[in-house]
């Protein structure tokens, strides 16, 4: 185990840096500032992060250039004609009704509340510390609207559908993790690094397996609590920092 954690201890310094940002996903919240601006344009990117992230960042610009890149206030204050080019977007099975739908939950939103942290924590006890509660949680309530599309549902994982929940937990990487590797924004303060589970897509999956991590057979929310627990026997604070090195590991050295 010593030489494991060396090893993606080695791997975080690599990666945990403002190099790794401008390729990847990550970078659309950093062109912004305001709290809630890194909310909302993180949690579009993270929603859409699959497939090349080249195509998700070229469309994630473009969600933003039409909110006049100004996604808070366009949320707060746009009227019904600003909404036609979202009319047109579409990335892989995320398509115009979806959009709308994260527009107008958003809309509503942030006219009660301060953070989108608050839809994460709300009804959660963090002496509890079960994510597997806080995600589904966030999950009823992303929902909750009674014109909630059926479809849009799928966009949204949740550890009920036994789902890994990757996206949703490499957004919360992104809002609750800080150190000095400057890309995670540490904005969130009630949910705690040690609580996190690390994001568990198929680079991941693979090096973790390669490295011992995972033993279980299919990928899904067991298994993602597997690999963040055999990680916190390495760091039992920070845990979800060797996504870095496990991810890095996979798609920038193909290992495994």
């Amino acid at each position: 185990m010593e030489e494991l954690r060396k090893l993606l201890e080695s791997k975080v310094s690599v990666y945990n840096q403002p190099s790794f940002i401008v390729d990847d996903p990550v970078s659309i919240p950093h062109r912004f500032s305001r709290k809630q601006d890194i909310e909302i344009s993180g949690f579009f990117a993270a929603v859409l992060a699959w497939g090349q992230r080249k195509t998700i960042i070229n469309k994630c610009t473009e969600l933003m250039q039409w909110m006049d890149n100004s996604p808070y206030d366009f949320m707060l204050h746009h009227e019904e004609n600003d909404l036609k080019p979202f009319l047109n977007f579409k990335h892989r099975t995320f398509n115009d009704l979806d959009t709308l739908y994260f527009i107008d939950f958003f809309s509503r939103f942030y006219k009660e509340h301060d953070s989108l942290e608050e839809a994460f924590t709300s009804g959660w006890n963090e002496e509890d510390n079960i994510m597997e509660k806080l995600l589904a949680g966030f999950h009823d309530y992303f929902f909750r609207l009674p014109h909630a599309p059926q479809r849009t549902r799928k966009h949204i994982a949740t550890p009920v559908r036994k789902a890994a929940c990757k996206r949703i937990n490499m957004f919360l990487r992104w809002m609750v993790r800080k150190d000095s590797g400057g890309v995670d924004f540490g904005i969130w303060k009630k949910i705690r690094p040690y609580q996190l589970i690390c994001p568990c897509d198929l680079h991941v999956d693979r090096v973790a397996r390669r490295l011992g991590l995972i033993r279980r057979k299919q990928t899904d929310w067991l298994t993602a609590m597997e690999l963040t627990k055999n990680l916190r026997l390495l760091d039992a604070e920070d845990p979800v920092k060797y996504d870095f090195a496990l991810f890095g590991m996979g798609v920038m050295e193909k290992y495994g």
